[in-house]
């Protein structure tokens, strides 16, 4: 039925259409930011598409909502294969139905690279926001991204190289994140950084990823490292950042079956206040430890999936480490815990390492810093905006 509106709307209107894709949390918001920077150049634009919270608040009309498609790890995706299957062969439906003039795929890549390759077959101009990591693992996606995408617009710089290398068109954009208000502070002390925690002399931040079977597989050891540091550090508060697509209710669950005598807070949907506010956060490995990166933030970053996940992941992977941070540092800069080191013990260690070292924790927060200049400068949605108004325009000549 859903369907049925969108191609009895479009039919009715008849303005250029765009259909967008955004599987994740982080690809909403972003996807979002391009599509209201598209109708600063198009008003008569029609969206229609896969996402989230931000890109309905955008006023793209969805068919699916992202965060029923969000899976971690490799034998994750057999739970909902079903519903991803369903869902895949609608937005072929209405990318026929339709036909639009522009197809955006942010990320999410295995479900996005599918939708492109029946895109192209219907002669559909495709542009591809946020690479899929392919410089780290199964790099042989790039054979697929090299017929069926037109145009991609990454936001790292040594994916433009990559992608050169190729001979894929591509254009660097920045990151989306260096439009945020974290990226924009300035360095400050400790004694000097205004706090929201006024009431306690240090919080740490606890950050359980964005989808729900992140957090029930992280959160309840952050919980348990949150207690061993507070019997060795009274003084410490917790504060645990909750995503708009996690249900809070898990939050609190895990939080009833901690105990000891750490003091936790909830925050909903604030990370750049929680990491304005903290000394260092322990952070599910992805976006967000970028986030806490142009924050000046240190951390320690962790990740779990299942073990046969993990066993066809280190046959894969090819880069040294999981984080984004680290990745573009190329180097340690700040602790990773994988797989079986994810315990409460080993991460109150890498955490109190840092908290008993304050030029440590200084030299780190400087070098996070100095990240920012790897990620360009602020207007990346503006630009991508640029590449697929440009790409309509071709289109429609």
């Amino acid at each position: 039925m859903r369907l049925l509106s969108f191609e009895a709307e479009y039919n009715l209107l008849k303005p250029q259409c765009v259909m967008i894709i955004a599987g994740e949390t982080s690809g909403d918001m972003h996807g979002a930011k391009v599509v209201r920077a598209m109708r600063l150049k198009k008003r008569e634009l029609f969206f229609c598409g896969i996402g989230g919270p931000s890109l309905q608040a955008a006023g793209v009309r969805l068919l699916a909502e992202a965060s029923s498609l969000s899976v971690v790890g490799i034998t994750e995706i057999f739970s909902k294969a079903t519903h991803l299957l369903n869902t895949l062969r609608l937005t072929k439906n209405m990318l026929k139905a339709l036909r639009p003039d522009l197809l955006i795929l942010i990320d999410f890549p295995d479900f996005n690279l599918n939708v492109a390759k029946t895109a192209k077959r219907l002669g559909i101009t495709v542009l591809y926001y946020i690479s899929p990591q392919i410089w780290a693992w199964r790099s042989g996606r790039v054979k697929q991204i090299k017929k069926r995408v037109d145009h991609i617009a990454v936001i790292l710089p040594f994916e433009a190289a990559f992608y050169h290398k190729q001979q894929v068109p591509v254009t660097f954009v920045g990151h989306p994140l260096a439009d945020t208000s974290g990226f924009k502070r300035e360095i400050r002390n400790q004694k000097s950084q205004k706090r929201l925690y006024e009431s306690v002399k240090r919080v740490i931040g606890i950050l359980p990823g964005s989808r729900d079977r992140e957090v029930s597989e992280h959160l309840p050891v952050m919980l348990a490292s949150a207690q061993i540091l507070a019997k060795r550090n009274p003084d410490l508060h917790f504060v645990i950042s909750v995503a708009p697509s996690v249900n809070k209710k898990q939050v609190q669950a895990a939080l009833s079956e901690s105990e000891g005598q750490a003091e936790f807070e909830i925050a909903d949907n604030n990370i750049d206040a929680i990491l304005s506010g903290c000394l260092l956060v322990i952070a599910v490995s992805g976006t967000v430890t970028l986030d806490a990166a142009i924050s000046g933030t240190p951390m320690v970053i962790i990740y779990k999936v299942s073990s046969l996940s993990y066993q066809v992941g280190r046959i894969l992977i090819k880069v040294p480490y999981i984080g984004l941070v680290n990745l573009i540092a190329r180097k340690a800069l700040v602790p990773e815990l994988i797989q079986k080191r994810v315990t409460a013990t080993n991460i109150a260690t890498e955490v109190s390492l840092m908290l008993n070292n304050p030029n440590a924790l200084r030299r780190i927060r400087n070098e996070l810093l100095g990240l920012r200049s790897f990620l360009g400068g602020s207007g990346a949605s503006f630009r991508v905006a640029e590449i697929a108004c440009k790409m309509i325009e071709e289109e429609c000549s």
